[in-house]
């Protein structure tokens, strides 16, 4: 019988298949710091697909809260690219952010930090 999964793996579930079946999505963590969310600047710290998952319920079990979006380019709907993982600590929960111009939303969902 196969173990129960706990709440952060059932909240991560739609990205874990997700990223099995689009192995080449990349992730971001953007972190919410000093009233502003901040994003990684580079491509070197971008989060492999096969990481997205494992790297997000680590911070979920340290408390953090954590709102995830799945993203496609406006042009190619169905092909999603990125997920962003917009990160923070307990207290204020801050609104996320609209994507840019050209890229659309295929997903998201929200928990709040501990």
């Amino acid at each position: 019988m196969a173990p129960t999964p706990t709440p952060h793996q059932t909240f991560l579930a739609p990205l874990d298949k997700l990223t099995l079946r689009h192995p080449d999505l990349e992730g971001q963590a953007i972190w919410w710091e000093d009233g502003f969310w901040q994003a990684q600047d580079d491509d070197d710290a971008m989060i492999d697909g096969e990481e997205i998952a494992f790297y997000a319920e680590g911070l979920l079990d340290e408390g953090f809260g954590l709102h995830w979006q799945v993203l496609a380019e406006e042009d190619a709907p169905k092909d999603p690219l990125l997920v962003r993982l917009f990160l923070w600590q307990a207290g204020e929960t801050p609104q996320v952010p609209s994507p840019d111009e050209g890229w659309c939303v295929l997903a998201e969902a929200r928990t709040e930090a501990a």
